[in-house]
C-alpha cells in the first residue's frame, strides 16, 4: 500500500488510574489528550490492551493510542495494536517522558535504545528498536532527592503547570508536522533549546 495513504499511529505513554493521572511518568498520556482534544479524535475505542481513537491530522489518517497496562508492561498493548493496525514501521511514533532531559525540553529520534525507561524498554522488547520516539523533557534544575521512581511518579507540581502545558502544546505541534510533513521536519521544530524563565522545583 502506498505510505502516503496508510494510517500513522501515535502512542502516549503513561500509568492507567486517578492515582498516577498528573504525574511526571504519564507526560505521554498528556500529548495523546492534546492532540484528542484538539483534533476531536475521542478515545472512545478499546482494544489492543488499551484505548485509541482515530481520526484526520492535515488530512492524513491517524490513531491515537494510550495503552491501559502498566509502563513496564507497554510492549504488549504495542505489539498488539501496531501487529492489527500498521503497515509502514516509519508510520509509528511514541511520545515518552524523559528523566534525563531538561524540563520542557523535547528530543525527536527515529528509533534508539531504550535509555533507563521501562516503557520503551518494553517495547523494545516486543518490537525491536525501529521505531520513532519524542521524549518531553522531566529532569528538574535541582538534583533529585530520594528515590528516583517517587520522583516520576510524583504530580507535576502546581507551580510547574504552565511550564507543562507548553511543553506539551510544543509536542503536539511537533507531532502534527510529523504527520503532515515527515521525520526530518519534525525533528527541525522539536530538537532545539528550551527557552524560558524558570526552571522545574
Amino acid at each position: 500500500m502506498n505510505n502516503e495513504l496508510s494510517m500513522k499511529i501515535i502512542v502516549g505513554l503513561g500509568n492507567p488510574g486517578l492515582r498516577y493521572r498528573n504525574t511526571r511518568h504519564n507526560a505521554g498520556f498528556f500529548v495523546i489528550k492534546a492532540l484528542s482534544k484538539k483534533h476531536g479524535i475521542s478515545l472512545k475505542h478499546r482494544a489492543f490492551h488499551g484505548v485509541y481513537g482515530t481520526g484526520r491530522i492535515d488530512g492524513r489518517e491517524v490513531m491515537l493510542f494510550e495503552p491501559r497496562t502498566f509502563m513496564n508492561l507497554s510492549g504488549g498493548a504495542v505489539a498488539a495494536v501496531t501487529g492489527a493496525r500498521l503497515r509502514n514501521r516509519e508510520d509509528l511514533i511514541v511520545a515518552v517522558d524523559d528523566i534525563n532531559l531538561p524540563f520542557g525540553s523535547l528530543r525527536l529520534r527515529k528509533e534508539g535504545s531504550a535509555g533507563g525507561h521501562n516503557g520503551l524498554k518494553s517495547i523494545i522488547g516486543a518490537i525491536g528498536t525501529e521505531f520513532a520516539r519524542l521524549r518531553l523533557g522531566i529532569k528538574p534544575a535541582h538534583e533529585i532527592e530520594g528515590d528516583l521512581a517517587r520522583f516520576v511518579l510524583a504530580p507535576f507540581p502546581r507551580r510547574d503547570r504552565a511550564a507543562l502545558e507548553d511543553m506539551v502544546e510544543k509536542a503536539a505541534c511537533c507531532l502534527e508536522i510529523w504527520v503532515s510533513k515527515g521525520m526530518q521536519k519534525a525533528m527541525e521544530v522539536s530538537n532545539q533549546p528550551v527557552a524560558r524563565e524558570g526552571e522545574m522545583s
